[in-house]
């Protein structure tokens, strides 16, 4: 009976840690001084963000979504929409972030990235993305909201390790993305990182295994038909596409990629090797 209560009273020590972090993942109008809740909080999972988005919950659900919660606040006529997402991993969070930053305006270092413009904030950490839309231009209290909030969210600050692997010369800054299905418009690639340079881009596609991305590798010597066979990593061909113009494809264990656009006068077998040796 003992040793019964005891693991009882360990289970309920357990779900009472657990408290204070699930709080410090939902939005809080409290936050900053002089603004306060308006209305009820609102939760939605895959199933039922169209509800609240509509047209564009898909958006949401091809980087792997899990589940949103939200909240607005007031300041006198002012008001805030505050959201926080949750996604499967880091690297699908920041995925969707990279897909809503504007690649105009420059990034805030918030979190793991961030990007403040006068009426719209959004950040990334670790697998949350945080967003918050203000009715007027107010920077300094969309910076104050976000601030606050990163804090109190757990998890990395790191960028995802692959985005380290491209070669960073002649690299478009913060060009680098994770596209959630069809990589370079083909099927056979079904997620991966592409990375645009000033000479093409660079690609980057995970299977589950070595004979996975084999196989794949396979597919795509049938689907582009004549191709030259390359000596990079374990196995590599090149070709011209007539839309995807001068590219090199190489598999290194699970791992597909290579380069695509590449303009003349650039060799994109040697700039292959040169990203498969980035690679671990």
């Amino acid at each position: 009976m003992r040793k019964k209560i005891s693991t009882l009273a360990r289970l309920g020590c357990a779900l009472f840690a657990m408290i204070p972090v699930a709080f410090a993942q939902k939005p809080d109008c409290s936050l900053v001084p002089g603004w306060t809740q308006q209305g009820e909080a609102r939760s939605f999972v895959a199933d039922t963000l169209f509800e609240y988005m509509d047209g564009n919950a898909e958006g949401y659900l091809i980087y792997r979504f899990v589940k949103m919660d939200g909240v607005n606040c007031q300041s006198g006529e002012d008001t805030i929409v505050f959201d926080i997402s949750e996604f499967a991993d880091a690297e699908s969070a920041y995925g969707m972030f990279s897909a809503n930053r504007d690649p105009r305006q420059p990034l805030t270092q918030i979190g793991t990235a961030g990007q403040i413009v006068p009426r719209r904030a959004i950040f990334v950490k670790d697998k949350y993305y945080v967003e918050i839309g203000i009715s007027r231009d107010g920077a300094d209290v969309l910076k104050a909201f976000c601030t606050a909030i990163e804090k109190k969210l757990p998890g990395s600050t790191q960028i995802p390790e692959k985005i380290g692997w491209f070669p960073t010369e002649k690299l478009v800054p913060d060009s680098t993305r994770l596209i959630p299905e069809s990589v370079l418009g083909l099927r056979l690639l079904r997620r991966g990182y592409v990375a645009e340079y000033e000479y093409g881009k660079a690609f980057l596609v995970t299977e589950d295994s070595p004979e996975a991305a084999a196989g794949v590798m396979a597919k795509l010597r049938a689907r582009f038909g004549e191709v030259k066979p390359a000596k990079v990593a374990d196995e590599a061909f090149e070709v011209a596409d007539k839309y995807l113009g001068r590219l090199c494809f190489f598999r290194k264990g699970q791992y597909l990629a290579g380069y695509a656009g590449v303009a003349e006068g650039m060799d994109p077998v040697a700039l292959s090797a040169a990203l498969a040796a980035r690679i671990p």
